[in-house]
């Protein structure tokens, strides 16, 4: 007959190696979820692609959206843009499109969002744009399409691609013109992290739309409210991956701190509808920032949609923001 301690022990053991194999099991979570925010090549998942994205997102967009968007999309990726390529500062490839109009007024560098693309993100808007004399460098991410780069930083490490493409636009166009910074999502947070680096005093103005506080909020809230996971257990194996990939943590870069020291103009957007990034992270950074602001919220709009749904109010609130920030130059 067994020991009753022999029995205890045994108990021990099997309840020591069940909570080894969910410790275990919890990490190979974790590192497919961080392989996923921020590696070039996705995962395998065993749903199909629509299906994840979706799950991320937490709700699908809108069948007509998306037929608009691609229409758009088309349109801009052929018209008559010029690649251009530089290097960052920390010797990446970086790719982007220059479209120029005859008598600009402004320059804006646009930054796409996350695992989506140049003529996806500002394909609605930049009709507008190019009609308001603006020249146009539509940057393509690191870690995505054509750029180089094995990771995606969510704005830790492209905030200073943002910088080199601001030496580059000044040193192809010497006449130095008003210089806006324009984003989407995870563009929208690349471009409000420069906010308290040193900018050439021809960036007149930041202009973001949907933008998310911290990489480390983002995914806490993507974890938690749309894969409905918790992220507690997780905090520190997240901040072990990223920086493993690129040598920062999510909690050392935020929107917010950047915000305080903001050295030029913001404009904010956000629509009401937003499940991916939730429209309370901008009231966050509207707070947060320093400089003078302006803030655009548009009710009905889910992520990245606010254009498409007040396209009048969105332009008029631009126009605003580029006179305000010029009326001293």
């Amino acid at each position: 007959m067994m020991k009753k301690s022999t029995k205890r022990w045994i108990g021990v053991g099997a309840v020591a190696a069940g909570i080894t194999a969910a410790a275990v099991a919890s990490h190979e979570l974790t590192k497919f979820m961080m392989d996923m925010a921020m590696d070039r090549q996705k995962p395998k998942s065993l749903l199909d692609e629509n299906t994840t994205r979706q799950m991320i997102r937490g709700t699908p967009y809108q069948e007509m959206f998306l037929q608009d968007l691609e229409i758009a999309a088309e349109k801009l990726k052929n018209s008559d843009c010029k690649r251009v390529e530089i290097e960052s500062n920390d010797g990446i490839n970086l790719v982007g499109h220059l479209h120029t109009c005859e008598h600009p007024k402004r320059f804006i560098l646009a930054m796409h969002g996350w695992r989506s693309s140049w003529d996806q993100d500002f394909g609605m808007i930049a009709d507008f744009w190019h009609r308001s004399d603006c020249n146009v460098l539509y940057a393509e991410q690191r870690g995505q399409n054509d750029s180089g780069g094995d990771y995606m930083g969510f704005g830790m490490l492209e905030r200073y691609d943002c910088l080199d493409w601001i030496n580059w636009i000044n040193e192809q166009f010497p006449e130095k013109l008003p210089i806006y910074l324009a984003g989407v999502s995870m563009g929208a947070t690349t471009v409000l992290m420069t906010a308290n680096l040193n900018l050439p005093q021809n960036v007149k103005g930041i202009a973001a739309d949907c933008g998310f506080t911290s990489p480390q909020e983002i995914w806490e809230h993507i974890t938690t409210e749309n894969l409905h996971l918790n992220f507690g257990i997780r905090r520190f194996d997240v901040d072990d991956l990223c920086r493993k990939k690129i040598k920062l943590g999510p909690m050392e870069c935020s929107t917010t701190e950047a915000l305080k020291n903001s050295k030029v103009p913001v404009m904010l957007v956000h629509g009401t509808d937003d499940t991916f990034v939730p429209v309370e992270m901008t009231y966050e950074n509207y707070k947060a920032c320093t400089a003078p602001k302006k803030l655009l919220i548009v009710p009905g709009a889910d992520h990245g949609m606010s254009y498409y749904v007040n396209q009048e109010e969105y332009e008029k609130a631009a126009s605003e923001f580029w006179q305000e920030c010029e009326r001293s130059i």
